[in-house]
């Protein structure tokens, strides 16, 4: 069994320093749809794809690449093969064969990579590489395929097999692999790997006598030493020794669903179990679908829950989508009174709070739910035969009116839908047995899974789009929304294998808690908390009118440039090969503007990026070509080192000159691109009053196996521990205990221990735990931050009095480095803050203290500390 994994090797033999500073280029950047912006992990899985392509970090030739990205279902794999794609035509590539088991996903991919009109389409309005634009071309077969286009082949892993051995007129065959590089992406690529389970040993000889899926694809592969694979899937059993010694070493990239999960990239999964008839369920499922749907609507969102309701057989779904359609038309306000009256649960509870919070009666619920679910807006995939047109329309129930969906397991792989947020299981049978899972419950909770996928919203423009935003609020309407359900009959045993199961893929958390965080009312009688205020800034749109040219970095620096030499050299095939000492080269340097207006003129047209309206979205104040040719603020100090033949580079030809400038350019248009801010912090900080924002709340903590240890737990327990400190006899700390991570409650000791020689300083000392209560915003590029506390000090002049407000951050040794902008910023929040004073005989300065690290940073808060004290 292989030791370690492709990119345990990277990171050990390149540092995790180097491969995270390693820039993305681009070509990749500019050319993906900026609807659906690069998440970190993506950046991450890109950057190790960088290092490896780039970097001799193993001493080994680089040909026939093979490499695995395991990726959880929902992660993302087709925009990293579309980034890919981008990045390895710029390499070179022009053939790409796109294969996977199964029609629905190629259709799919189509739609995504082809189809400019979808809202899954995931490249730019147009793909451009410097000087040109390009375009996909779908082909059949790589025997007539443009050098300046991206050519793709779409197939099944089956079709591919078929064609290849078999051959057919117009048909790909194994003679397009011999004498052209093709990049191969096998998607849900564990379907391909069936000799390799069997433990087959294959040797090169045997390999072209092996007509299996497998042993196609690795001899298609194997036709080029150029030719690359890569692999995606996320299921891959590293269990098994054979899959294990086949993939460690090509998996260069590790993201399990549990990993998403954590991130918060998926939905929260609740299972709710009723005793109640199949029909009863579905009633009670379309009652919380529609509740989610009215809290999307209260909050301007236009999102449309969808339900599927799983049957065992076909027969079964087409009998109950019968009874459904029923039900429906018949419904009456008493059949949701009588869920109403049979209930205890608190999400079906909820809804009818709801209903009556906001003037809704049964009777128009009723009229709504039969327009919502009548039989127009139901849809059944369980036939073979079901139509293209159906597998399109349950591929974009984000943009259609469908609201149910009726299936056994059509739609078990291969479904991204988003706006899934409800199972209906419709029979009670089980298969686990003798305490194995068994294969029906794994398959349920793959299905759960896939249906997690979060559905992204933003209510405010900080807000992360495509993750959870209210894991830790409990009492929050919109918890609703980043949930699904899973709607299965009263049976315990069988919920048990079931959370099992959902535990082993990773969609749920082994554990979780729910906490109550009271203010004290030693707190609530405080002239703080009744009129008190405290300040933070707000989050602004950056015009970007204070940009009046390139960088500095980009104008100070010297561009350095490679002039073509035209060198060429033949040896006889048989000859030992002498020394090469290459050829002598010189470097000159130039200013740009040396070369004449009309040369950069000239080179301006032939890139596209700088044409003047796209120009005037990063530099708003520039006012013509012209001004960017000449100015200094612009082009006109920038510098050159060409590098060429000595006896051409002192007197460089017009086209030398041509082909600098244009290098030259396009290496400064990254830097401008780049240069995306679209918000800042605002300098200036607004009151709040603290009672407004500091409040009683539920909390819920979800504990992993790698997390903290400390995270969930009191501080005021009664076991004598580290972190132990009895808050409930601490006036200071207006909240009845704390909850969070080790290093949180080392900073509140570390407080506690303080506490004495600030009394000396201040009339008044709170630490105030941040749950979620408030944002600052970064001054550079306004990204949100929550510290977990604010240090509130209150003076003992009798005028003139000063109030400060402390913003403190605890942080983990592991994140230091991740978090570095947020330390940056809580830094330069004591020089740069603007605060109206609202009182004459009141003044208020907002500082922020260096990151508390109990073990690696306690210098440089201490001294942060000590400004306070004296």
């Amino acid at each position: 069994m292989a030791d370690r994994t492709l990119f345990q090797t990277l990171i050990e033999e390149l540092g995790k320093r180097f491969i995270d500073a390693t820039k993305i280029p681009d070509s990749i950047l500019s050319n993906l749809n900026p609807k659906f912006p690069i998440r970190p992990y993506q950046e991450k899985a890109f950057r190790l794809f960088l290092n490896y392509w780039n970097e001799d970090f193993d001493g080994k030739p680089k040909q026939n690449h093979q490499l695995l990205f395991h990726m959880a279902t929902g992660s993302g794999k087709t925009l990293m093969m579309a980034g890919l794609i981008l990045y390895l035509y710029e390499k070179g590539y022009r053939n790409f064969l796109f294969f996977v088991n199964n029609n629905n996903i190629i259709e799919k991919t189509k739609d995504n990579f082809l189809n400019q009109h979808s809202i899954k389409y995931l490249f730019a309005d147009s793909i451009s590489f410097t000087d040109k634009r390009i375009n996909f071309h779908e082909l059949n077969n790589f025997q007539s395929t443009s050098p300046d286009e991206i050519n793709i082949i779409f197939t099944t892993i089956q079709g591919l097999h078929l064609s290849l051995n078999t051959p057919r007129e117009n048909s790909i065959t194994y003679d397009d692999f011999e004498d052209k590089k093709i990049v191969l992406l096998s998607d849900e690529a564990h379907h391909i790997n069936a000799d390799t389970k069997k433990g087959i040993e294959i040797e090169q000889d045997e390999l072209f006598e092996i007509l299996s899926w497998e042993g196609t694809v690795e001899r298609i592969f194997k036709a080029n030493p150029n030719n690359v694979l890569l692999e995606f899937t996320a299921t891959v059993d590293f269990n098994d020794e054979n899959l294990s010694k086949k993939y460690k070493p090509k998996l260069i990239f590790d993201y399990p669903l549990k990993e998403f999960r954590k991130d918060g990239y998926s939905k929260e999964v609740k299972v709710l179990q009723s005793d109640l008839s199949t029909i009863d369920r579905a009633i009670q499922a379309i009652l919380l679908s529609q509740y989610r749907r009215k809290v999307f609507e209260k909050n301007k969102l236009h999102i449309k829950p969808v339900i599927l309701f799983k049957s065992k057989t076909i027969k079964e779904s087409q009998s109950f989508l019968e009874d459904f359609v029923y039900a429906v038309k018949n419904l009456k306000p008493d059949t949701l009174q009588t869920i109403q009256n049979g209930t205890d649960e608190e999400t079906i509870l909820k809804i009818f709070s709801y209903l009556e919070a906001n003037n809704i009666s049964l009777e128009n619920l009723v009229t709504e739910l039969k327009e919502d679910f009548s039989e127009e807006k139901l849809i059944s995939v369980n036939s073979k035969e079901d139509s293209e047109l159906k597998q399109l329309a349950v591929n974009s129930l984000e943009s259609n009116e469908f609201r149910a969906v009726f299936a056994v397991d059509k739609l078990n792989e291969g479904w991204d839908v988003l706006n899934l947020f409800d199972i209906v299981r419709l029979y009670e049978t089980r298969d686990s047995g003798k305490g194995k899972l068994g294969k029906t419950t794994m398959s349920e909770a793959q299905l759960i899974g896939r249906g997690a996928r979060y559905c992204p919203f933003q209510i405010t423009s900080d807000q992360p789009l495509f993750g959870r935003k209210y894991d830790e609020d409990i009492d929050n309407e919109l918890r609703i929304c980043e949930e699904l359900h899973y709607h299965s009959s009263y049976n315990p045993k069988y919920i048990q294998e079931l959370n099992t199961a959902l535990r082993e893929i990773g969609i749920k958390a082994n554990e979780s808690i729910e906490r109550k965080i009271t203010l004290k009312e030693s707190f609530k009688k405080t002239a703080l908390y009744k009129a008190g205020h405290f300040f933070i800034n707000e989050r602004v749109k950056y015009s970007r009118d204070d940009i009046v040219g390139l960088d500095s970095s980009v104008i100070n620096q010297l561009h350095k440039i490679t002039l073509k030499t035209g060198y060429t050299k033949s040896i006889f095939a048989f000859e030992a090969p002498a020394t090469d000492k290459g050829i002598v080269k010189k470097s000159v340097d130039y200013s740009l503007k040396n070369f004449g207006k009309s040369i950069i003129r000239k080179a301006i047209q032939r890139l596209e990026f700088y044409e003047f309206s796209n120009l005037k979205k990063y530099l708003p104040n520039l006012k013509s070509i012209d001004q960017f040719i000449d100015s200094e603020d612009y082009l006109g100090k920038l510098k050159l080192e060409v590098t060429g033949l000595p006896d051409k580079v002192n007197n460089l030809s017009p086209d030398e000159m041509l082909d600098a400038t244009i290098q030259v350019l396009t290496s400064i248009s990254t830097f401008i691109s780049s240069d995306k801010i679209e918000y800042k912090g605002s300098k200036k900080f607004h009151p709040r009053m603290i009672k407004e924002v500091f409040t009683d709340k539920t909390l819920n903590f979800t504990i992993d196996d790698s997390g903290d240890k400390e995270f969930g737990k009191s501080m005021n327990n009664a076991v004598e521990t580290a972190y132990h400190l009895d808050l409930t006899a601490k006036d200071w700390y207006p909240f009845n205990d704390c909850y969070g991570t080790s290093e949180e409650k080392l900073l509140i000791q570390y407080i506690d221990k303080k506490h004495t020689d600030l009394s000396k300083k201040y009339s008044e000392v709170f630490l105030i735990r941040n749950e979620r209560h408030f944002k600052i915003y970064a001054f550079d590029d306004g990204r949100p931050f929550e510290p977990d506390f604010i240090l509130y000090l209150v003076g003992k002049e009798e005028t003139n009095t000063m109030y400060y407000q402390v913003f403190l951050e605890p942080k983990g040794s592991h994140l230091l480095k991740a978090d570095e902008w947020k330390e940056n910023f809580l830094k330069a929040i004591k020089s740069e803050f603007e605060i109206d004073q609202l009182f004459s005989n009141k003044h208020y300065a907002a500082w922020g203290l260096p990151f508390f690290n109990s073990t690696d940073r306690t210098r440089e808060f201490n001294e942060g500390f000590e400004e306070l004290i004296n």
